[in-house]
């Protein structure tokens, strides 16, 4: 199963930033081996707008960060196409507003292989607990974490 990573995870991940656990970086380097993760291509957007405003700031360059972050052997891109942008009508209207998320749902929608059948997100707030934002197709809902070596998704 291929999964979608919210732009946080990914930008988390490839930064090795402490945001995120040690199994879970470990987790997704296993899914990254087995060519499972895929970005929409709205994130490579919000981590530009990120850089700019001062909010990300990867270790070296930008340039020479997100051109690593997005080799095909990292991380598969996926478009912002007809049907991501009619996969947009059917969002719940208490879906976040955010553009970007929106787009990321939009996007898990339209690529089947980009999850199995649910979107899952977990809600992450600085002083609490995170647990990794990952996305699935279809709907809304629960939380999900990368989970430990040998266990499936």
């Amino acid at each position: 199963m291929d999964l979608l990573l919210d732009t946080h995870i990914w930008a988390w991940w490839l930064s090795q930033d402490s945001w995120l656990k040690v199994e879970e970086q470990d987790g997704l380097d296993r899914l990254a081996a087995g060519q499972q993760l895929c970005l929409a291509a709205i994130s490579l957007w919000e981590a530009q707008m990120a850089y700019a405003k001062g909010r990300f700031q990867p270790v070296g360059e930008f340039e020479i960060w997100l051109r690593t972050a997005t080799a095909p052997e990292v991380i598969r891109i996926l478009p912002i196409d007809v049907p991501v942008t009619l996969a947009l009508n059917g969002l719940p209207r208490t879906l976040s507003k955010d553009p970007a998320d929106r787009l990321i749902v939009a996007t898990a929608r339209a690529f089947p292989r980009a999850g199995d059948a649910r979107q899952k997100h977990s809600a992450v707030a600085r002083g609490q607990a995170l647990e990794t934002m990952i996305w699935r197709s279809a709907g809304c809902g629960d939380m999900l974490s990368v989970p430990p070596e040998g266990e499936i998704l």
